[in-house]
């Protein structure tokens, strides 16, 4: 049910910066019975202040993906200053999930809708496995043509349909077509990382996206698949593997100078 919070002079609305180790949560969004993010959240503050709240994040990241950059926000009357909201949330967590920064927006200000975008960085480790190193990076032992999985990259780049790079899907969500920033991939030491900012993600489309050119740089896959992957003829080949959350960490939320709702029925996150 959606907490309707009921506005007067003494509410305000507070944006919160969140980083988490999603390894143990069952993804953002509150669901009974598991650990979430958001329920992790709308539990802390209501330990802190005693006022039930909606948590509205910014992008629903899935099971065992990790955050560095979320953004949320929450509407409450408790009059302790808004710099104040992370120190004493962070009390009452665990130690997976930190409240990096808090503060104060306008009530126009919607962590979702106005985000202009969203930044993600999947991580492919291409080195020897050590207790340390596998817990954020998917693994690939063999050889990664980078060079060839950055000029594919290119492809992706723009507005296009993106219905093959999704993954178990609403029936609500008609339009699969979304816009891409920069879709750019380089190696860093022992990991190839693919990092990723667009206006908004489908379900998978990041672990998706990953998994193709993770193919292209095996060799298991040509380059101009991704062409007919963005067309309608999208179905006369294979879909590309959708690789686990694990690698997957929200980098970042962007807002520009003047955040507006940029709000569609049919984005996902």
């Amino acid at each position: 049910m959606r907490l309707l919070q009921c506005w007067s002079l003494l509410t305000k609305r507070v944006k919160l910066v969140v980083a988490y180790d999603g390894t143990d949560f069952c993804g953002w969004a509150a669901n009974a019975g598991h650990r979430t993010v958001q329920g992790t959240l709308t539990e802390a503050v209501r330990r802190v202040s005693g006022e039930d709240c909606e948590i509205v994040g910014a992008s629903r990241t899935d099971s065992g993906a990790h955050a560095k950059g979320q953004v949320c926000h929450f509407d409450v009357r408790n009059p302790m200053k808004t710099e104040d909201w992370a120190r004493v949330l962070n009390r009452v967590m665990d130690e997976d999930i930190r409240v990096l920064t808090s503060s104060e927006v306008s009530p126009e200000f919607h962590s979702r809708f106005c985000a202009h975008a969203r930044h993600y960085r999947y991580r492919i480790l291409n080195t020897e496995v050590t207790p340390f190193n596998l817990r954020y990076a998917h693994y690939w032992w063999g050889d990664i043509d980078v060079e060839e999985m950055s000029r594919a990259a290119r492809t992706l780049e723009g507005e296009h349909n993106f219905k093959a790079f999704t993954q178990d899907l609403q029936p609500t969500v008609e339009n699969t077509t979304r816009t891409l920033f920069s879709v750019k991939v380089k190696r860093v030491r022992n990991e190839v990382w693919i990092d990723i900012a667009g206006t908004a993600f489908l379900r998978g489309m990041m672990r998706r996206i990953s998994g193709c050119l993770l193919e292209i740089g095996r060799g298991r896959r040509q380059a101009s698949d991704l062409v007919v992957l963005l067309s309608d003829q999208r179905d006369s080949i294979h879909w590309p593997e959708v690789l686990p959350a694990k690698g997957l960490t929200l980098m970042r939320i962007t807002y520009g100078r003047h955040p507006k709702d940029h709000r569609t029925d049919s984005e996902e996150d």
